[in-house]
C-alpha cells in the first residue's frame, strides 16, 4: 500500500483507524535491503541523497538517485561478503555523516549485521564494541585533515585480531580537483593492509547479492550501543522487521511522502539520524539532505541553516533542544521558510518557552516526540494534523503499544496506572527489541509479560497524551546524549580522598541537563572541588560526561537499604542551579524542590515582597528550563 493511502494523524482515533489494517498487510518489505530495492524500482531517477561537504549555500552538492544509492548499497554488501561477513557477523563502522555511511549501513545489513559506533568514544571502548559485536570488518575514515578517527583505529588495530579487514573511506574523493589530488599526494599511500572503500566496491557487482542471501524479517540487522560506556558493552539488537516497521510507522506518524526533503543533521551512529532522517524517507521515496559530515556540530551548517532550508526547499528536519536553542540565535528574517512543514524534537525534554519562541520566530511547527534505542527509534509523538500539547510527548504512534504501569519497589508489575497517575512508561509491539546483547543485561527489563520498562516515569491524560515526569533510571541526558552516571562515579572513586560519589544531571537552558557530581570525602582528608574536577576530566573517557561541577557534601543521602538516593540529589541540583540563576534578581530568593503528583518534580520559588513585575521577571528568567516551577509569595 502506498504511503499516500494513510491520512495525517490528528488524534488517537486516527492512529487506531490506521491499525485496523495490520502492518504486515501494508505491503511490508521483509528487510531493509528489500525496502531500498522497492524504492529504487519505484523512484529510480528521483534524488535519494544530496550531500553537502561544507554546509554553505554556494557549494555544489553531491547527489545520488535511488537507483544509484541501491547500486552502491549492493556493491558494499558484496564487498563485505567477499571479506568474510556472514549473516551472524558484524560490520562495525566509525564514520561521520557521509553517503558512504549509508552504503555501509544498508550494505552491512544485507551482508550481515551492522554495528554503529560513536566516533567520540575513546579507543578502548571502540575496541570493546568491536569485540562484543563479533565484527569481521571495520569501516572508518582514511587520514584526513581535521579528523582523528584514523589515529584511534591505528592505535587499536593490534587489539582486534578477529577483524578480517579495515576498510577506509577517503573523504578526499569528495573534494574537487585539484584539491583532491594535492591532498592525496601530500598524504601518500594508505597504510599497509588497509583497503580503500571505493576501490573495493568498484570491483563488485551492483545488480545482485553474490551471497544469494534471502534475508528473513527476524534476521538481525543492526546493533546500537546504549546505556553508557562502563563495564561490559550493552548492545541493542534490531531485526529487519524492527527497522522496516519503524520506517513505515515514522512515515505514517510524520506524514512523509515522496515530495518531502528531509534534512539530516543528527549522527548516523544514532537511531534518530538513521531512522527519522534515513530509512523512513527512503521508504516513501523522499529526498534526504545529508548536511555535512559533522551534522549540527558544524558551525557552518548552523550559520547557514535558514539559507539552506530556503535553497533546498527542506520540508522537515529533526533535532534536539540544544539545536533549537542555537538556531534561535541565527536570524531567519528574509528567508522563505514556507517549504517547512514540521520539525521534530526528541531525545530530551524541550522547555515549553523554547517551543513558543521558536515557533513564533520561524513559523515552523515543532512536533515533540519520544523514543529510545530499545524501541528501534520512536514510540510517541504529537500528532501533526491535530492538537500539539507543548510539554507532552504526544500520543503513541501507530502499531506502538504504550501504557503507564505501576511497579513495586523491586520493579515488579502491580497494575496499570489510572488516568493521570504517575507510573513507569512501558512499551510493546513490532518495533520493540527482544533484549540486550549480552543476555546478562536483561534481568528485569520486561514487566507484565513482554512490556519493556523504559525507566522513564510519566502519566497519560484522558486523550492519550503522555507527559514525562522524571526517570527511574539514572541516565543524564545532555543535549540528547545519554550519559551513564556510573562512568563519572567510577572516575571520582579513583581519587584517594573520595569516600562516595554520586552523579546526576543539573538543569541547563541549552543542553537540558549537564552532569554534576556530589562527593563525600573520607574522614580527615581535604581536597578542593577544583582538584576533583581536574581529576574527573583526566579519568572520564567520554568528553560530554566530564562533570561541570563537583559539590562536596557531608554525606551522600541513602535509602533505607543503603543505596544512594538520587532524587534528593537531583532536587538539590535544581535548587542550586535556580538560586544561582536568580541571584542577580534578588539574592534572598530561595528555592524548594520536591516531588509532585502531576509533574514528577516541582520547584517552588519563594519570594518576599513579590510584585507583579518581579514575578514576571522571575518567570522569564526560568522559562528556558524544562523543570516546572511556580513563584510563591511569602507575605
Amino acid at each position: 500500500m502506498n504511503q499516500t493511502a494513510v491520512p495525517a494523524i490528528g488524534s488517537l482515533r486516527d492512529t487506531e483507524s490506521i491499525e485496523r489494517i495490520p502492518l504486515q498487510d501494508r505491503d511490508m518489505p521483509s528487510s531493509t535491503y528489500e525496502l531500498l530495492r522497492r524504492s529504487a524500482e519505484r523512484h529510480a531517477d528521483a534524488t535519494a541523497l544530496t550531500f553537502l561537504l561544507q554546509g554553505t549555500a554556494e557549494e555544489t552538492p553531491y547527489r545520488l538517485s535511488y537507483a544509484e544509492l541501491f547500486a552502491k548499497v549492493t556493491q558494499a554488501a558484496n564487498a563485505f561478503h567477499r571479506l568474510g561477513v556472514r549473516p551472524d557477523n558484524a560490520v562495525s563502522f566509525l564514520l561521520p555523516n557521509l553517503p558512504h555511511t549509508h552504503f555501509t549501513l544498508w550494505g552491512g545489513e544485507a551482508a550481515g549485521i551492522v554495528n554503529a559506533i560513536n566516533p567520540l568514544l575513546d579507543a578502548e571502548h571502540i575496541a570493546e564494541l568491536v569485540h562484543a559485536s563479533n565484527s569481521k570488518v571495520l569501516v572508518t575514515l582514511a587520514p584526513f585533515p581535521g579528523t582523528d578517527l584514523w589515529d584511534k583505529v591505528e592505535s587499536l588495530r593490534g587489539q582486534l585480531p578477529e577483524l578480517n579487514a579495515v576498510v577506509v573511506v577517503d573523504m578526499a574523493n569528495y573534494l574537487p580537483e585539484p584539491q583532491r589530488s594535492a591532498l592525496k599526494a601530500q598524504r601518500g599511500a594508505l597504510p599497509a593492509g588497509v583497503l580503500d572503500f571505493d576501490e573495493l566496491i568498484a570491483a563488485c557487482p551492483a545488480d545482485h547479492l553474490e551471497s544469494g542471501r534471502v534475508i528473513q524479517a527476524d534476521d538481525l540487522a543492526s546493533y546500537f550501543h546504549t546505556g553508557g560506556t562502563t563495564g561490559t558493552p550493552k548492545l541493542a539488537p534490531h531485526t529487519h522487521r524492527n527497522e522496516v516497521a519503524m520506517a513505515m510507522i515514522l512515515a505514517y506518524a510524520i506524514n512523509f511522502s515522496e515530495h518531502d526533503i528531509t534534512l539530516c543533521g543528527l549522527p548516523l551512529f544514532h537511531v534518530n539520524g538513521v531512522m527519522v532522517t534515513g530509512l523512513a524517507p527512503f521508504f516513501v521515496g523522499a529526498e534526504v539532505l545529508l548536511a555535512t559530515p559533522q551534522g549540527y556540530r558544524n558551525s557552518n551548517l548552523i550559520h547557514n541553516f535558514w539559507t539552506l532550508i530556503e535553497r533546498y526547499r527542506v520540508t522537515f528536519f529533526s533535532g534536539v533542544p540544544t539545536i533549537y536553542a542555537g538556531l534561535l540565535q541565527v536570524p531567519s528574517d528574509g528567508h522563505d521558510l514556507s517549504s517547512l512543514r514540521y520539525a521534530l524534537c526528541g531525545a530530551a525534554p524541550m522547555p515549553v518557552e523554547l517551543i513558543r519562541q521558536f515557533e513564533a520566530k520561524t513559523g515552523v511547527k515543532i512536533i515533540e516526540g519520544y523514543g529510545l534505542t530499545e524501541g528501534t527509534c520512536g514510540s510517541c509523538g504529537n500528532p501533526p494534523a491535530g492538537e500539539r500539547r507543548p510539554g507532552s510527548i504526544g500520543i503513541r504512534m501507530p502499531y506502538c503499544e504504550v501504557k503507564i504501569a505501576v511497579l513495586d519497589d523491586a520493579g515488579r508489575y502491580l497494575r496499570d496506572a489510572a488516568r493521570n497517575e504517575i507510573g513507569n512508561v512501558v512499551l510493546r509491539g513490532i518495533t520493540v527489541f527482544n533484549g540486550y546483547l549480552p543476555a546478562s543485561k536483561n534481568a528485569g527489563i520486561f514487566v507484565d509479560g513482554d512490556w519493556f520498562n523504559t525507566g522513564d516515569l510519566g502519566r497519560m491524560d484522558a486523550n492519550g497524551y503522555i507527559w514525562l515526569t522524571g526517570r527511574s533510571k539514572d541516565l543524564i541526558i545532555r543535549g540528547g546524549h545519554n550519559i551513564d552516571p556510573q562512568m563519572i562515579e567510577e572516575a571520582l572513586h579513583k581519587h584517594p580522598a573520595v569516600a562516595m560519589a554520586a552523579a546526576v544531571g543539573k538543569p541547563d537552558e541549552k543542553a537540558g541537563e549537564l552532569p554534576v557530581v556530589y562527593v563525600q570525602l573520607k574522614p580527615g582528608v581535604a581536597v578542593s572541588e577544583a582538584e576533583l574536577i581536574a581529576h574527573a576530566a583526566a579519568h572520564v573517557s567520554e568528553p560530554p560526561a566530564v562533570p561541570k561541577e563537583v559539590w562536596i557534601i557531608d554525606a551522600i543521602p541513602l535509602t533505607a537499604v543503603g543505596k544512594t538516593f538520587k532524587p534528593a540529589l537531583r532536587h538539590d541540583a535544581i535548587r542550586r542551579t535556580f538560586e544561582a540563576h536568580l541571584a542577580g534578581i534578588d539574592p534572598a530568593i530561595r528555592v524548594e524542590v520536591g516531588a509532585d503528583d502531576r509533574y514528577g518534580q516541582l520547584a517552588r520559588i519563594l519570594v518576599t515582597g513579590l510584585s507583579a513585575e518581579r514575578r514576571a521577571q522571575i518567570e522569564r528568567k526560568l522559562a528556558g528550563f524544562a523543570v516546572r516551577s511556580e513563584v510563591v509569595a511569602l507575605d
